[in-house]
């Protein structure tokens, strides 16, 4: 297939790495990934936070930048952006009177699949282990986003590709269901009720035993992570791409924390 990533703000911003195994895993499979470049933000900031008219042109430039390209489905690893894409889009189109972009916008999202469901749903990835060759002898932990449980109905399939990660531990994380406390912009305008949220998150994840929380948005594994690192917590956060990106030949190396504080080849993060 040939497949069209949509890289994010955020993992293009902060997290290439992320865009990078996304990338990687699909080849590893045989496809071909395009990258259509036009594409920005989704703009679910703007509309989460109530600015639709500030928000339509930003819809209309992610639909104009993956309508005329030659793929055949898109990807992004990030839940809550194709949740953007799949259901703010059309929505807000269709609020402000925009029949036509609607009709843009659903066939966009039609095509548009978070990483795990186009593994699971499209590519038949049911073994992480045997069918992309994922090694990664870690403890690990999940968190499943709010966007992927919510509104992508994403159900199991993350924790499923993570379970069946060669060298893989898992650790159930207590109260699973509940928000980090980002929520893109609730996060500073409730800053209060998100720290305790975070907080709360947090010490799930210690409880869990597990060395590394993953998921599948960039977004809640930053501020989760930034959470760990304040109260000097020995836990990471890592997305699900670059843990099944990872082999034996080519393994993902995770820097130890000390103290709260990355340590990367000498230097300190």
């Amino acid at each position: 297939m040939r497949i069209a990533l949509f890289s994010t703000c955020i993992v293009d911003a902060m997290y290439p790495a992320t865009a990078r195994a996304t990338v990687e895993i699909l080849e590893r499979l045989g496809h071909t990934v395009i990258f259509p470049t036009g594409q920005a933000c989704c703009g679910q900031m703007h509309v989460n936070s109530g600015y639709f008219k500030d928000a339509l042109p930003v819809v209309r430039n992610h639909v104009a930048a993956f309508s005329h390209g030659d793929y055949d489905v898109a990807v992004a690893p990030s839940g809550s952006c194709v949740a953007s894409v799949k259901h703010q889009h059309p929505m807000l189109a269709n609020r402000c009177g925009d029949a036509g972009l609607a009709a843009d916008a659903e066939e966009v999202g039609a095509k548009t699949y978070e990483l795990s469901q186009l593994l699971t749903d499209v590519l038949g990835v049911t073994n992480a282990a045997e069918q992309l060759g994922s090694y990664f002898p870690h403890k690990v932990t999940y968190h499943p986003s709010c966007h992927g449980m919510r509104l992508l109905r994403l159900g199991d399939r993350q924790r499923n590709l993570l379970e069946s990660v060669d060298g893989l531990e898992f650790a159930p994380l207590p109260e699973a269901d509940q928000c980090c406390g980002f929520g893109g912009t609730f996060s500073i305008k409730n800053s209060d009720v998100s720290t305790a949220m975070l907080e709360d998150k947090a010490d799930s994840i210690e409880a869990s035993g597990a060395s590394l929380c993953a998921g599948g948005d960039a977004s809640c594994l930053m501020h989760i992570g930034g959470g760990l690192s304040r109260r000097g917590s020995q836990a990471r956060t890592v997305h699900l791409a670059e843990i099944l990106a990872s082999t034996r030949d080519n393994p993902l190396v995770i820097p130890e924390a000390q103290g709260g504080v990355v340590v990367l080849n000498g230097g300190t993060r």
